[in-house]
């Protein structure tokens, strides 16, 4: 058995449920995990994950200025002893908060090594600390990823980069990623292209990079099957930031890229708030595009602010927002392999151990009422009436002949000429469904 650390949160116990008339800071006022919703607990549809990267790693720098986090575990060493020991750290912060899940990067947990085979080691031996951990708590890793974008080495891309040994070394790394992914049991594994894409089109042969993008996730594909993985592959869709444009822009883009490629059947995509606001789109919006193709797989809940113009990567607060989310997943059967993601950060000034309790908390708290609220739309009936209602004129006479492909631009022209007018046109009552939406909210 492994040694006991000692306690990195020692003043904070397990966060417990407490109801909205809680005034404890540290204790959940509307995520009850066991409270069944829909025929399902709030822990079952939510499946919170805590992120590796911005909870355990993000020093919470910016371009102006040194880190500000107080993490009084972290020796402030690259070494993989620190990295086991933030590991412990990690899952003693998720226990106490009663997440289920988490996610991480290759990076994240274990430190680059001088060449690939010490890297693979150094992954080798934090996994095995996480594995200890997994089946001390029985938290489970909703999925993995590796870092394709930090290291220098990828200034150009990596499976877009126009260096064909960037594009082995970048394969390499994700086969390791996927491998040790598969081992911890992750239900999935993600992959976010941050800088597969362009700063410029003057240096860039753009069709040739998606080929080799496409060639690389075949490849990923085929060594999933070869070790029989059974995990979820996602993409990840981002406009912008890192690089000026990214090839996985939007919902709509990494769709169309899919079905050109032929890999539709292998891909869900992992949305984030932040990323549907940098590219011009609500998260409702990207939700719906990726449903209507059943290719909705998980969410990376976070939220941008409207007043910068930047990934901001925020805690969601808004309720608005989280109902509009739950709704949109409860309307497509709920999340299976997928997960409520928190890539969110604590600012900068929040810089104490005790903030990241605070930060999940009332992120976790949102998405329960968002949950409860979506949920109690739904049971009310009154907005999927009213949508049906505005497309009745397609279930039946010829809008259902359209529908079932039965009807030319000839038999159209026969009908509208015969008929004389259309019928007709109702309102679309947008004040009125928004004030429904405020009855429950």
């Amino acid at each position: 058995m492994p040694k006991k650390a000692k306690e990195a949160f020692p003043k904070i116990k397990k966060i417990g449920f407490e109801g909205p008339d809680s005034k404890n800071p540290l204790a959940f006022k509307h995520y009850d995990e066991n409270e069944v919703i829909d025929g399902k607990s709030m822990k079952d549809h939510l499946r919170f994950s805590v992120v590796y990267w911005h909870t355990f790693r993000n020093p919470l720098s910016d371009p102006f200025g040194a880190g500000t986090a107080l993490r009084p575990w972290d020796d402030g060493t690259d070494s993989v002893k620190n990295a086991q020991n933030r590991a412990r750290v990690a899952f003693e912060f998720m226990g106490k908060l009663g997440a289920p899940y988490y996610a991480f990067h290759d990076r994240d947990v274990a430190p680059e090594g001088k060449s690939l085979s010490s890297s693979n080691k150094n992954l080798d031996a934090v996994a095995k600390v996480l594995a200890e951990e997994q089946k001390r708590t029985g938290i489970k890793l909703l999925w993995g990823t590796a870092c394709l974008f930090a290291h220098p080495r990828y200034m150009h891309g990596a499976a877009t980069s126009c260096n064909a040994d960037v594009f082995a070394y970048a394969a390499a790394q994700v086969k390791k990623a996927i491998e040790v992914t598969k081992s911890l049991g992750g239900e999935g594994y993600t992959f976010w292209g941050g800088r597969e894409g362009y700063s410029t089109l003057w240096n860039t042969n753009l069709k040739r990079e998606m080929d080799h993008l496409a060639a690389f996730l075949h490849m990923a594909v085929d060594h999933k099957k070869k070790i029989g993985f059974k995990g979820q592959f996602y993409i990840e869709p981002k406009p912008k930031e890192p690089t000026k444009h990214q090839y996985d822009s939007d919902a709509a883009a990494c769709l169309n890229f899919l079905r050109q490629y032929d890999l539709t059947d292998h891909f869900k995509l992992n949305l984030e708030t932040n990323h549907a606001t940098l590219a011009g789109h609500t998260m409702q919006h990207e939700l719906e595009v990726a449903s209507a193709s059943g290719a909705l797989g998980s969410i990376d809940a976070n939220t941008g602010d409207v007043m910068l113009g930047w990934d901001t990567d925020q805690f969601p607060t808004d309720i608005y927002l989280t109902t509009q989310c739950m709704l949109s997943i409860l309307n497509n059967g709920g999340l299976t392999t997928g997960g409520v993601n928190f890539d969110a950060k604590v600012r900068r000034e929040s810089f104490e151990p005790v903030d990241l309790f605070h930060a999940h908390i009332g992120g976790m708290d949102a998405f329960a009422r968002g949950l409860k609220i979506a949920a109690a739309i739904r049971a009310d009936g009154r907005l999927d009436a009213f949508i049906k209602n505005r497309y009745s004129s397609w279930d039946e006479g010829i809008g259902q002949k359209i529908e079932a492909g039965k009807s030319s631009f000839k038999d159209l022209e026969k009908y509208i000429l015969k008929k004389n007018r259309i019928t007709k046109n109702e309102s679309g009552r947008q004040e009125f469904l928004e004030n429904l939406i405020n009855e429950f909210i």
